[in-house]
């Protein structure tokens, strides 16, 4: 049995580490005192992908060094939910001695949640036929005898059969509420569980004394803008995916919202429908007139690229602008503009992913 082994005893001075980085990279900015938010020193990461390495008659799970490039045996993943970790060698074990499940198998990837469900997925250098789907039903109902909430998904390619969603629902505690989540297969979600729900925390908590609507540009499956919803009178959120924008309806029907309203756009987009430079029907068809809005607050969470300069010039015409960042550099650059109108006034590390040189920074800006 091979384990990726993880130094939890190392989690705190990692965390320290980080936290001075952070601080070191927005030394020539007025900061605030750096909030930070710790991760689970282990069992935090709700995703994981596995390659499949056949052997004779062995199959095993394997991941490759980053910096060799060797390939190494996984049999367990203590940074994976324990979820994962359960099911990890009862599934491999399930599909060795069966050759329409093994056949070709190259990766293996799961998707589980803080709420018990896990999404499997099969990728095949083959195509799938009536056999693989027969087995495959098999093995769903033998895992979930054994009393896994489990659903799988074979992918080829240009194929995709559905056992029998390609998706799972996810509940977040935020404060003392929980809000309900559809997150779907290769789509975006936060891969730490708990550190979201911190994160969501620390958003609501930044913008209890809102007045006004919320604007949110790259909104995702809607996940901060439902637990934000509480604190502003609307909320207009834009998503260009549409696998998330259809989340995002779904999940604002599940909990019952009534004041979110998702637009499929680009923020690049969303930014000349702002300053009139264009129209577009799908505003008209929506029945969107955003001049009825009143945003005092915008929300950002872009990807690691940032904001270009266009997004940030519209962005400034904010009051306040709350931007979650998972690249601290683009972050960095995006604040030379923006802190020429706005100052910092709450500065967050939030430990998304443990034991690597990545940060997730939140920062609230104010007018100044």
């Amino acid at each position: 049995m091979t384990s990726t082994i993880l130094n939890t005893a190392d989690y705190q001075q990692q965390l320290d580490e980080k936290a001075e980085r952070i601080q070191n990279i927005f030394a020539d900015f007025d900061t605030p005192e750096l909030e930070v938010f710790a991760s689970p020193a282990e069992h935090y990461r709700m995703r994981a992908e596995f390659r499949v390495w056949h052997e004779g008659e062995d199959l095993f799970y394997i991941m490759f060094n980053q910096e060799t490039r060797e390939k190494y045996r996984v049999d367990q993943f203590p940074a994976a939910s324990r979820l994962i970790n359960d099911l990890m060698p009862m599934l491999v074990d399930a599909i060795k001695p069966i050759k329409a499940l093994r056949h070709k198998l190259f990766q293996v990837d799961f998707l589980s949640t803080l709420s018990g469900e896990i999404l499997v997925s099969m990728l095949y250098h083959r195509q799938l036929d009536d056999e693989w789907t027969a087995e495959a039903k098999q093995l769903k109902q033998r895992l979930n005898d054994e009393g896994f909430k489990l659903n799988i998904i074979g992918r080829a390619r240009k194929m995709k059969i559905v056992l029998d969603q390609d998706y799972v629902i996810e509940q977040l505690k935020v404060n003392d509420r929980t809000l309900t989540y559809k997150q779907v297969e290769n789509s975006f979600t936060q891969p730490n569980g708990e550190v979201a729900q911190k994160m969501l925390e620390w958003a609501v908590d930044c913008t209890q004394d809102s007045e006004g609507d919320l604007l949110e540009l790259y909104c995702g499956n809607g996940n901060f803008s439902l637990a934000l919803a509480q604190n502003f009178k609307r909320v207009l959120a834009t998503e260009l995916a549409k696998p998330s924008v259809d989340s995002a309806q779904y999940n604002i029907a599940v909990n019952k919202i009534d004041n979110v309203q998702i637009i499929r756009m680009s923020a690049e987009d969303f930014t000349d429908a702002m300053e009139g430079k264009r129209e577009y029907r799908r505003l008209k068809d929506q029945n969107v007139d955003l001049q009825s809005y009143n945003c005092n607050t915008i929300f950002v969470d872009p990807p690691r690229s940032g904001m270009d300069e266009g997004t940030c010039r519209m962005v400034q015409g904010y009051d306040r602008i709350m931007y979650i960042s998972c690249n601290p550099e683009t972050l960095k650059e995006n604040l030379d503009i923006l802190g020429e109108t706005h100052r910092i006034t709450r500065f967050a590390l939030f430990d998304q992913f443990p034991y690597t040189h990545h940060m997730e920074a939140g920062v609230l800006l104010e007018r100044k």
